[in-house]
């Protein structure tokens, strides 16, 4: 009962998690269920409740809840759920208490000084959710962390800087005081919502720092494996694109909430699939076998492209064969779409694989350009239907 009910909260809360149980291994959705509900009641308890003092007292209910669940007596279905996925895990107290930490905070605190002062609340409403990720996944080490506390903290302030007008609806400023305050702003103005350059300067302040906590956090997607790289690729991604939105809406967040659109969420997604495809490893072999295919000829003397001529259904069991062959997880994902989609899919994967190893082969810079101008040659010809005769130079 314990797990149906987490499974429930998280599958019929927001949308957006069935989209990352998706991309998830099957084996992990339940235990991501079971953290995901600790968090949903935990937010809940603290912004839906409407009396701060009746908040602070249901957060401390709640971590009395915690201790039980890690002295191995737990009672409420969340903590029942989520201990098995504490001792499967591994997972130590502190990010889910952090948590909390961030919750009580919001029940007291309303204006942030300085960068300090907002960084450190990120520390614990941002972080935390990052760092129970990386154990769900198997990484509890120190540099994976902390690549993951940069993402998650640039995630958290561009979320600030995309609700400056929900939080002022309730009452709260996120926007670091001093930061306004060296562009001549007041907490006052920002509560008047007075949008002028000053404004347009300051959040220009703000993206500008955000996106480098982004980069920073950038390696991460490459040091873990499989789906997990797509989330943290998804969602970095996700977080530069409401920094985009928000240029776009001419930084007026005093006003307006720059949001991005379904159409964008989606090429975000296919994006963050494709960085995957490409930087997966092991890696496909870069060369095509030599039975069902015949060379074309070129005239003599010169150095031809290695183009091949092959029938349609032998050109898809091939890229087939070389998606298989890369041992990623995304080729078995194919099986999920119909059958042209598959080939399509198939036969993508395959173009950026081959490609990607010509520019990773252990050879000199000139032979990698000679390389990739073969296959510009061979692209050309597919996209013109004409005939491309590569004249050995690199460019």
């Amino acid at each position: 009962m314990a797990r149906q009910y987490t499974r429930w909260l998280a599958t019929h809360h927001y949308e957006n998690f069935n989209v990352v149980s998706w991309l998830l291994p099957k084996a992990l959705h339940q235990h991501f269920y079971n953290v995901y509900a600790y968090c949903r009641w935990a937010d809940d308890l603290g912004d839906e409740v409407p009396d701060a003092s009746r908040a602070l007292e249901l957060l401390t209910w709640w971590e009395h809840e915690l201790d039980a669940c890690y002295e191995g007596k737990p009672s409420h279905a969340v903590f029942v759920a989520l201990r098995e996925t504490i001792i499967a895990k591994d997972i130590p107290r502190q990010p889910f208490a952090d948590l909390l930490k961030a919750f009580r905070q919001d029940q007291t605190v309303k204006r942030y000084p300085n960068w300090d002062a907002v960084l450190g609340y990120c520390v614990y409403s941002a972080n935390p959710v990052g760092r129970l990720v990386l154990y769900l996944c198997g990484y509890g080490d120190e540099q994976r962390q902390r690549l993951s506390d940069a993402t998650c903290t640039a995630l958290q302030l561009a979320n600030f800087w995309q609700d400056v007008s929900r939080d002022l609806d309730i009452g709260r400023i996120y926007i670091p005081l001093d930061a306004a305050a060296a562009r001549g702003l007041s907490e006052n103005d920002i509560v008047e919502r007075r949008f002028d350059e000053r404004y347009v300067g300051l959040m220009k302040d703000l993206i500008v720092r955000t996106r480098a906590l982004f980069a920073e956090g950038r390696p991460l997607a490459k040091m873990v494996n499989g789906c997990l790289s797509v989330d943290v690729e998804m969602f970095a991604r996700g977080g530069l694109a409401v920094l985009d939105a928000i240029e776009a809406k001419g930084y007026d967040t005093l006003h307006y909430r720059p949001a991005v659109s379904k159409l964008k969420q989606a090429a975000l997604l296919s994006r963050a699939l494709v960085a995957h495809l490409v930087g997966g490893n092991p890696r496909a072999s870069g060369r095509l076998p030599e039975p069902a295919m015949a060379r074309t000829q070129h005239p003599p003397g010169r150095d031809a492209a290695p183009l091949y001529r092959m029938n349609l259904a032998q050109s898809y069991e091939e890229c087939h064969r070389i998606a298989r062959a890369s041992h990623s997880n995304f080729y078995y994902a194919f099986f999920l779409l119909p059958k042209p989609k598959r080939d399509a899919l198939a036969a993508l994967y395959a173009f950026m694989r081959l490609v990607d190893d010509v520019s990773d082969e252990n050879q000199s810079l000139l032979a990698k350009q000679r390389g990739l101008a073969k296959w510009r040659a061979a692209f050309d010809e597919s996209v013109t239907g004409h005939s491309q005769v590569f004249d050995g130079n690199a460019a």
